[in-house]
């Protein structure tokens, strides 16, 4: 790690240890902070269920003299995404694409 990281006070990490150790009854824009205790009540613990049903249909569907291209995903294509990104991609024709994401977010002390 290069040391401006971690030795300068206008750090990502000197800023993140300074709010950690002062930790601030309030926060602005957030509120007052809920204690350790209330919030390991309030948890959602680990019986999560999830369920997608897609149901799609391509019928009577016609096509003629069509031409498709190819697809491609080239270097830098996905420069900066964030998140969970996700490409789809098709060249055929009368076609139907269903697609669905579920994610779970665990965090831990």
């Amino acid at each position: 790690m290069p040391a401006y990281l971690s030795t300068a006070s206008s750090s990502p990490i000197a800023a993140y240890q300074a709010a950690v150790s002062a930790r601030p009854d309030e926060v602005e824009g957030f509120g007052t902070r809920a204690d350790a205790g209330v919030l390991a009540k309030l948890s959602g613990g680990a019986d999560v269920s999830s369920k997608i049903t897609l149901n799609g249909t391509v019928s009577d569907n016609h096509a003629d003299h069509v031409v498709t291209g190819s697809n491609a995903i080239s270097a830098g294509s996905l420069q900066g995404a964030a998140g969970v990104p996700m490409v789809i991609q098709n060249t055929g024709n009368n076609v139907l694409i269903q697609n669905a994401t579920i994610i779970n977010v665990q965090f831990r002390p």
